[in-house]
């Protein structure tokens, strides 16, 4: 049995909690004229219930609206040219011949830099002794259209040489899911 000093002020403890909490004002409530959980925002007084949350205010503008990348038809028009820095990044048997093309691209990995440019990273291997000087052209798609295509024209390599290099594409803003790569020359 508790002794009688220690019920009172445990009730009364209790009474005090129970007569704040109806007192407070409460931001999250359950009873709305509609019966749903609402919200009233303390600063403009607002009442956000489900229907309500997420609604648009303001003006429509493009970044508001939905980006459908297959109904794209902007392109950069003109073949960019560029003389993209390699890396030496191994070395490769020298088998050119009948069966074996003298230089062959690979690893094509398509990037963006957010905010700047797509770019797809390549290698190229020399399969021949003699030091060329390769140029390669890469097509940035949107699908089956051709959003910009970039011209590289690399420093001479060495035979028997693996190198690596990025070519730089259109912007980011525009969108780009391939990126086919072809060796123009030596063919």
């Amino acid at each position: 049995m508790i002794p009688r000093f220690l019920r009172l002020p445990t009730l009364g403890g209790l009474a005090l909690l129970i007569a704040a909490a109806a007192a407070a004002p409460s931001s999250a409530q359950q009873i709305g004229p509609s019966a749903q959980p609402e919200f009233r925002d303390p600063k403009t007084g607002q009442i956000w219930t489900p229907e309500n949350v997420g609604g648009k205010s303001g003006p429509n503008t493009p970044a508001d609206r939905a980006f459908d990348p297959q109904a794209q038809t902007t392109t950069v028009r003109e073949t960019t040219v560029q003389a993209p820095s390699v890396q030496v990044v191994g070395s490769v048997p020298i088998t050119a011949g009948p069966s074996v093309p003298i230089a062959v691209i690979g690893n094509a990995n398509l990037t963006v830099i957010p905010s700047q440019r797509w770019q797809v990273t390549l290698t190229l291997d020399n399969n021949s002794a003699a030091t060329i000087s390769p140029v390669v052209e890469c097509r940035f798609a949107n699908g089956a259209n051709t959003v910009e295509t970039a011209r590289a024209s690399l420093p001479p390599v060495a035979g028997g040489q693996r190198v690596g290099f990025v070519v730089y594409g259109p912007p980011s803003s525009l969108f780009v899911n391939s990126a086919n790569c072809a060796l123009l020359s030596p063919a």
